[in-house]
């Protein structure tokens, strides 16, 4: 089976002698490598071979090397070294400022040629690698879509999220009520060695205690926990602090040793997962209330993740809400409104506690009121997003009236799911049951 070649080179010289020479060279070292006779319209040949560097002539009729390296598009633009029969020192230090990775002097001592090639490819493959990653990360349209933005802090954001997403240990994501928690723990899922593996989100404030151990780990003989079912991919535990206190000790010996032990059974299984955990929560709060282990959060954040409010990069706030009602417009197939002086001042002045999530909902009430002529962010922001439908019996109407009393706790003390327990007068345990059971989404709700 032949070897792929790990570097590929252009070579451009007049010469036929001088090119079949160094086409020897090259390729009795593992290059592939591509030629032409002269300089002009080199440019196809660049895109269509993608070479790692272009080693050039600089004295050639009608397109010189110096003229190539000052006309070539950045876009395509690969090191390129300088060769010459007739160079002097002002030529060499022309050539360098223009941007030439070297220059050498023929005749050349093959030796240096070599090794100046192999590191003007290597840190060619480096930048292109590095280009292929944001881009990805750019193109991942749940991350798009948060952190579209010029601000340093989202920069700061999208750059924290390229560095962690290729490592292997625990990663907290810190961040409030829809910051996009759950898009950057995908997205470093998706920019991993696991991405073709299961990405299995859990949030831990809808798994009721007693069923908690059982949904995590399974039980023996009869259910595959999500352990098990994120097995070479990602488990991602959404607001952790509301996992149960003695359940935190077996995540943490998960987190530890990789190892768990199914509900009822004896026999300890092996976790190839990575973990990242996020919570809405200040994590030194918890521990103090002793709902958070300080050994687990020991684990968890020794890389961390913290997402900024929309408060904190208002800048980005029009630029993200023209991007969401674009998208909505090709969605619903609807021309997008233009926004007035008013719209933006009403976007600008808004104190956005539902963060980007609440800017996207606002966005797309925009695109729906435009059907009706009545878009504009201002009257987005003035609808209140609820839609009710009245009951046809007595159980939809229990049902209703607990689903907004509820909704209407949890948003009045801001999530902390304890004290909401205790404002409706129930145990945390029956409100956890009856948000599984009445399908609410504590997100969607703050």
């Amino acid at each position: 089976m032949t070897k792929a070649p790990k570097y590929r080179a252009l070579v451009i010289d007049d010469d036929k002698e001088m090119r079949q020479s160094l086409v020897h060279l090259l390729e009795s070292t593992g290059w592939a490598v591509e030629t032409s006779a002269t300089a002009v319209g080199v440019e196809a040949l660049i895109e269509a071979t993608l070479p790692d560097v272009i080693l050039t002539d600089v004295q050639m009729p009608k397109r010189t090397g110096l003229e190539l390296l000052v006309e070539l598009p950045l876009g395509i633009m690969p090191p390129l070294v300088l060769i010459s029969a007739h160079g002097d020192i002002p030529m060499a230090v022309e050539a360098i400022q223009n941007g030439a990775y070297g220059f050498l002097e023929k005749p050349f001592e093959p030796r240096r040629l070599l090794t100046i090639l192999q590191h003007a490819a290597e840190q060619h493959q480096l930048q292109e690698t590095t280009s292929r990653l944001k881009a990805r990360l750019a193109d991942l349209s749940g991350l798009n879509r948060v952190f579209i933005g010029q601000s340093d802090l989202v920069n700061s954001v999208r750059e924290t999220v390229l560095d962690y997403s290729h490592l292997e240990t625990s990663v907290l994501i810190l961040g409030e009520t829809g910051t996009g928690k759950e898009v950057v723990a995908k997205a470093m899922h998706d920019l991993s060695a696991r991405s073709e593996k299961p990405f299995i989100a859990v949030n831990c404030t809808a798994i009721p205690i007693t069923d908690f151990e059982e949904m995590l780990f399974g039980r023996k003989g009869h259910i595959q926990g999500l352990v098990n079912k994120a097995q070479g991919g990602t488990l991602f535990l959404d607001e952790i602090i509301s996992a149960p206190i003695e359940i935190q000790m077996k995540l943490l010996r998960l987190i530890e040793t990789k190892e768990f032990i199914a509900l009822g059974s004896d026999i300890t299984e092996t976790a190839n997962i990575r973990i990242i955990a996020a919570s809405s929560e200040n994590p030194d709060d918890a521990i103090e209330q002793s709902r958070l282990r300080k050994d687990l959060l020991f684990r968890l954040n020794g890389f961390t993740v913290s997402l900024p409010s929309l408060r904190e990069h208002k800048d980005d706030i029009v630029l993200l809400f023209e991007n969401f009602v674009s998208e909505f417009s090709r969605l619903y197939e609807t021309p997008a409104s233009t926004q007035t002086a008013e719209d933006v001042a009403a976007l600008l002045g808004h104190e956005w506690p539902g963060n980007v999530r609440e800017l996207r909902s606002v966005a797309e009430r925009c695109v729906l009121a435009a059907k009706r002529e009545a878009g504009g962010a201002a009257n987005a922001l003035s609808s209140p997003d609820i839609t009710s439908e009245t009951p046809e019996n007595l159980r939809g109407a229990v049902a209703a009236f607990e689903r907004a009393l509820i909704a209407k706790a949890i948003k009045a003390h801001k999530g902390k799911m304890d004290v909401v327990a205790a404002a409706l007068g129930i145990g945390r345990r029956t409100l956890n049951e009856k948000i599984v059971k009445l399908g609410l989404d504590k997100e969607a709700i703050l």
